[in-house]
């Protein structure tokens, strides 16, 4: 089991948010999922919009392209990403230690 699956052209990402840290960024694996570090915090939908704007940057596409997919209220979200342009360098580095 990984992280992420490809299902056709699109990108699943099971992520662990970690909400109200010191800067954006990748974090390596939380159990079976990406941990994923955010400054925003988890009220009123922020930290939820805050990701999606964090991840359509790291992919390198538009936000409209990013979808929550389920674990709107918990830390425990699933992702689409719909056709990724590209793949940051932590996620191909912890794809392939994970």
């Amino acid at each position: 089991m990984s992280f992420f699956r490809w299902d056709g052209e699109d990108l699943i990402l099971d992520c662990h948010l970690q909400p109200k840290a010191s800067r954006d960024e990748f974090a390596g694996l939380h159990g079976e999922r990406l941990k994923i570090r955010l400054t925003a915090p988890p009220v009123e939908g922020k930290a939820n919009a805050h990701l999606l704007k964090f991840l359509a940057e790291a992919f390198g596409v538009a936000k409209s392209q990013v979808r929550l997919e389920s674990g709107e209220l918990n830390r425990q979200k699933r992702v689409r990403i719909q056709a990724p342009k590209r793949l940051p360098a932590e996620l191909q580095l912890t794809a392939h230690t994970g």
